[in-house]
């Protein structure tokens, strides 16, 4: 597989800028196909969310192969679709926070209104675009107030497709010799269900086209919902992991059932044995694990991530980033607490969650918890 040059000049841009590794330390010779592929990883694991988010923006092939040199054991790249059924990578369907769409007067007439996941929103939406026209888009920072540094790469990037991620990774697979994983979440099933644009067998076809097959390979299947997932179960023997949203929510999927679970209830030691006969892991929201005080400092653990692994569910919260806008108080930067874009102690509330037995965690700076990772020999220093 060769990476075409432009791509090889952004991995190249992207060393030089953040002083990342071009070496990782070698992986097994061989690696042992009956063993899940987790048992090649440092432990627990990093997963870079939306790529290195923070410092590129989201889900772009910069901010995913800045993820995978910095030494992160999986990328996850969120998966919407497009009017002619090809999947891509934006965290939401509207593409007016991440994308330059507004930008573009022969679109204009695509701005409308919709109704997802019982939510109005107002935008532009990839499943009113063909892929083509996607391509003609570039993508932007979400968030530039908070991270006013990478809008100096909006316009950089195009959004890419499932495929391009894929052959990206395994680009930097070789040239890292080392394995890195995909942990791909399908983004509104329901929704693109209801539209005649099912999500689930597109993604399982693509990753069985490459190789990702059986509870062995180095991927995860996650969603917000419930019953994509036990179909997937039935299409697939990837691993899956069930997302939990806020505790009083109820999965969308569930909504319209008489005594449809909230996520609370999902999270009891019987919800989670429910969740184990049909998913490998779970990612909660970090609150269900440590919660906050009423001063906004991180509280107690509770018994959720023991009562996951009584289920026999691997533990993957998320998300950690840097910034004070979302770090607790006592982890806020102490010279500039109240500045919201100012980078605070993220190794602090990281430590405080490894030590409460978590599996593995989605970061936007996946450099911070691969750094602190103990007894690990591939940390990179």
């Amino acid at each position: 597989m060769f990476l075409n040059r432009r791509i090889w000049i952004v991995l190249c841009t992207l060393g030089v800028a953040f002083g990342v590794p071009t070496e990782i330390v070698e992986s097994p010779d061989s690696v042992n196909s009956t063993l899940e592929y987790d048992s090649q990883f440092c432990h627990p694991l990093v997963i870079g969310h939306r790529g290195a988010s923070g410092y590129a923006p989201e889900h772009t092939l910069g901010s995913y192969a800045l993820a995978a040199l910095m030494g992160a054991d999986y990328v996850e790249p969120d998966l919407v679709i497009t009017k002619d059924r090809r999947l891509v990578a934006r965290h939401d369907n509207e593409l007016g926070l991440t994308t330059d769409v507004s930008l573009h007067p022969e679109f204009a007439d695509r701005y409308t209104n919709k109704t997802i996941d019982g939510k109005q929103m107002s935008g532009w939406f990839t499943e009113d675009f063909t892929l083509a026209e996607l391509k003609t888009l570039r993508a932007v920072e979400r968030i530039p107030n908070i991270r006013p540094g990478n809008s100096r790469m909006d316009g950089a990037f195009q959004i890419p497709t499932f495929q391009e991620i894929i052959e990206l990774i395994k680009g930097l697979e070789s040239s890292q010799n080392r394995i890195i994983g995909l942990y791909p979440e399908i983004k509104h099933s329901t929704y693109f269900e209801s539209l005649g644009l099912p999500m689930e067998q597109l993604v399982v076809d693509i990753l069985h086209s490459y190789g990702y097959q059986g509870s062995h390979a180095p991927v995860y299947i996650q969603s917000f919902e419930i019953n994509n997932l036990k179909r997937l179960k039935r299409m697939t023997g990837i691993r899956l992991l069930q997302l939990y949203d806020s505790p009083d929510m109820t999965p969308f999927d569930q909504i319209e059932k008489e005594n449809a679970p909230t996520y609370a209830d999902m999270a009891t030691p019987e919800g989670l044995a429910e969740v184990a006969k049909y998913a490998y892991a779970v990612g909660p929201d970090k609150s269900y694990i440590i919660p906050r005080d009423a001063e906004n400092n991180l509280g107690e653990p509770t018994t959720f991530v023991h009562d996951a692994h009584e289920a026999g569910l691997k533990v993957h919260p998320y998300t950690f980033r840097a910034e004070n806008a979302f770090l607790p108080t006592d982890c806020r930067n102490k010279m500039y607490p109240n500045l919201s874009s100012a980078l605070g102690n993220l190794a602090a509330e990281i430590t405080a969650y490894f030590n409460a037995g978590i599996d593995g965690l989605f970061s936007d700076q996946p450099d911070i918890p691969v750094r602190i990772r103990t007894g690990c020999l591939r940390n990179i220093n």
